[in-house]
């Protein structure tokens, strides 16, 4: 008997992000046209309910940028995002049933205000439940997180960076939300936090039956917490993959140089450790061709003139790479 295919509950389809740039005092004289930073380009991807997919790529990728394109807190310059079966912008529920965990859990929150109030404000402005109920459901979010009730009466700066997270994820909560982007959650944390923060949104993830975007640069943290990956360099998906078939055997080059420059937590293992060459090219002017050909130690001349479309290569994995083209793939040597 043939799987039944899983739910979607939020797809990109081709979508761009452009920020038009101001033209410096140069270029005005020059009359020449006002340059174009293209964030996120051309991305399609697909989510599935109750499932988390780990975003990874290096800083300056554009996968935070994608990440509040799902959202709606940025419009895209192109494509279409589609959430529980409807066009985003049509479904005014969106906020409700979408919500992010920010980076820094101290900028995210008012430092005028107290935990309690900041929740209590989220479900006034949603109409959650009526004001006299809402200590009480102030009390049931803070200890679904692990917080103590009498924490609500703390101001952020008066919380260690796990406690100020836990507000942060309680926040995110107060609306039920059914889909919930993990914008480098952990990565401002020490390291001994960030595993009670990921094994809390694994439980909140089994308990309430949520659906994950998780983006991260910690390659270790990714692969603890996702069922699949998408890697992305300078705007675009290069590769997508069940979480363990993409750390056995990667097949971007690009992939592979993020997997070899992870260190080893074994002393007794004495690995070679090839980072990836070169810098993030300038997403104003990329390269011709694949973006990635610069820094690629895997270079041929068509990757110099075009670039490779997303090739599905086995059931669940898509790369982006010229090596893949035509007969079956051969793996890449480790």
């Amino acid at each position: 008997m043939a799987e039944r295919p899983r739910e979607t509950i939020v797809e990109a389809r081709g979508v761009r992000r452009e920020y038009p740039l101001r033209r410096g005092i140069v270029r005005i004289l020059r009359r020449q046209p006002r340059e174009t930073l293209r964030a996120v380009d051309d991305v399609s991807l697909r989510i599935v309910r109750g499932e988390t997919l780990g975003l990874v790529g290096e800083s300056g990728c554009g996968k935070s940028t994608f990440g509040r394109l799902l959202l709606q807190l940025e419009k895209p310059t192109g494509g279409e995002i589609i959430y529980d079966g409807l066009l985003a912008g049509s479904n005014g529920g969106i906020r409700r049933k979408a919500q992010i965990i920010f980076q820094d859990p101290y900028s995210s929150l008012n430092p005028r205000k107290t935990v309690r109030s900041t929740l209590e404000e989220v479900l006034s402005v949603h109409n959650l439940c009526p004001r006299a109920e809402q200590t009480q459901r102030v009390d049931e979010l803070l200890s679904r997180v692990g917080l103590s009730a009498e924490l609500g009466d703390r101001r952020p700066h008066q919380l260690s960076g796990g406690q100020r997270q836990r507000v942060g994820i309680a926040r995110a909560l107060a609306v039920d939300p059914e889909f919930v982007v993990a914008d480098e959650a952990v990565s401002a944390l020490d390291v001994s936090v960030q595993a009670q923060v990921l094994n809390l949104l694994v439980k909140l993830q089994e308990e309430l039956h949520l659906t994950y975007l998780f983006i991260s640069h910690n390659l270790g943290v990714v692969r603890h917490v996702s069922q699949r990956v998408a890697v992305m360099y300078l705007g675009r998906i290069v590769e997508e993959a069940p979480t363990g078939e993409l750390f056995e055997r990667p097949l971007h080059p690009y992939t592979q140089a993020l997997l070899e420059a992870v260190p080893s937590l074994d002393p007794d293992v004495v690995t070679e450790t090839v980072a990836v060459e070169g810098d993030l090219p300038n997403a104003i002017d990329p390269p011709s061709g694949c973006h990635f050909h610069p820094r690629c130690p895997a270079v041929m001349d068509v990757c110099r003139r075009e670039y490779p479309a997303l090739r599905t290569v086995s059931a669940g994995r898509v790369v982006a790479c010229h090596l893949y083209e035509g007969p079956p793939p051969t793996p890449l040597t480790d």
